[in-house]
């Protein structure tokens, strides 16, 4: 994470770690707005080994970020940030896609 382009400001580190931070659908899209509004060009969002992440990699990354204390499947890791990147840029543009369920 430390090769950058030049003019580019810095990457923004996402890992995926059980002992993250978990947030509903709005509160990530705010959280990615906030980045957006920062002049962030660059996210990455990094899906943890099997044993976590080292104290080290924790402590570089901007945000630790859960999706519940459930185990899965990297694949399916996958899968649930595409969609919920997906749904955050929806929110974050007004797009009736997302609705709240509340």
């Amino acid at each position: 994470m430390d090769r950058q382009a030049t003019g580019r400001t810095p990457v923004v580190s996402v890992l995926l770690d059980s002992r993250g931070r978990q947030m509903n659908s709005e509160a990530f899209a705010a959280w990615m707005g906030a980045r957006r509004d920062e002049g962030a060009q660059h996210l990455v969002f990094a899906i943890g080994p099997a044993s976590g992440w080292s104290e080290a990699a924790r402590l570089q990354a901007r945000l630790l970020l859960s999706l519940g204390p459930m185990t899965m499947a990297h694949a399916l890791a996958r899968l649930v940030m595409a969609e919920q990147i997906y749904r955050a840029f929806t929110i974050l543009s007004g797009h009736p896609y997302h609705t709240g369920h509340r």
